[in-house]
Parts: structure tokens; C-alpha cells; sequence
């Protein structure tokens, strides 16, 4: 079965799901931020088969997320390096621990901490404005049509009524 594709959807969630495609992509993502560079690395951590690793590892390399660095020649090699483009990533993971940190944590609490090295202290991810840096809420925050919003869709009643609610 063919899946639809969101590519061109004018929603950067419904891309980045586009983007991410499956469970596993922002697994091999995770461990990326955790140091794993090398494909039977990414193989053994995730106990993912090898052909789905291989898909992944071209998608996200494809998409500008991870780039192959050669370590070595005969047979040749590669490391899998985040870009920048894939540490920009990283807010995201963040924001998908703290989540489920909150709400599918059993009793022992978080399997995982986050170790902030700047202040010395174990943390959590806050979405906070860029601006005025207070935390952002669905209380005090709207979606609004942005400059990259296709014309052809602004003017559909179902999109109309769709922005109309958050004013």
C-alpha cells in the first residue's frame, strides 16, 4: 500500500512526519545525539533489520539530516554524522521526553535523565517564546497563516474556519 505523502502540505508537522515516515527515524536520530556514527552500531543498539537501517540511514542522509564521512577505504566505510540540520533536530527528541516522561514514565520515573553541563543540573525540554522567553501554552499561543501559506488553500471556508477559531 502506497502512503500519502505530506511533502507538500502546508503544515511543518504534517512535512516533518513526511520527513521522519516511521517509528524508527527518530530512533536512529536518537542515537545519532548519543554517539553512534556507525551502521552496525545503529544495527545493534536498535535491533532494527538491516534493510530498514540501510533505508533510513540514505533518507536521512538524502534529507541533509546526517552526512557519510569515510573512515575507512578498503573495504570503504562511513560514519554517519549529524549536520546541522540534524542537530536541530534535537529540540524536538527533547520535547518527545519530556512528554513522555510525563504521561507513559511508570512508577520508577524516566528511564532517561537530561544532564545539563552548562548549569550542573538534571533537566527537562520548555518551549518557551523567542522573544519575550515565557513558556508557551496552547492557552496563550494561535496558529495563524504564515507568508509560505499556498493562496489556493487560504480562501477554502474549511481553512477559513479552521483560523477563524484560533482569534
Amino acid at each position: 500500500m502506497k502512503r500519502t505523502s505530506f511533502a507538500q502540505w502546508p503544515c511543518s508537522i504534517a512535512r516533518t512526519m513526511d520527513l521522519l515516515g516511521d517509528w524508527w527515524t527518530p530512533l536512529v536520530l536518537r542515537d545519532a545525539f548519543y554517539g553512534v556514527r556507525r551502521f552496525d552500531e545503529f544495527q545493534q543498539a536498535l535491533g532494527i533489520a538491516r534493510n530498514t537501517l540501510a533505508d533510513r540511514l540514505k533518507r536521512l542522509v538524502d534529507e541533509g539530516l546526517l552526512e557519510k564521512v569515510p573512515y575507512q577505504t578498503e573495504p570503504v566505510r562511513h560514519d554517519y554524522v549529524l549536520t546541522e540540520k540534524g542537530r536541530d533536530f534535537y529540540p524536538v527528541l527533547l520535547a518527545m521526553t519530556r512528554w513522555g516522561d510525563k504521561w507513559l514514565a511508570g512508577e520508577a520515573g524516566p528511564p532517561i535523565t537530561v544532564h545539563h553541563l552548562a548549569c550542573g543540573h538534571d533537566t527537562h525540554a520548555e518551549i518557551v517564546c523567542a522573544e519575550c522567553r515565557e513558556p508557551m501554552t496552547p492557552d496563550d499561543t494561535r496558529m495563524r497563516r504564515g507568508p509560505g501559506f499556498p493562496p489556493r488553500l487560504a480562501q477554502r471556508p474549511d481553512v477559513e474556519e479552521r483560523f477563524a477559531r484560533q482569534e
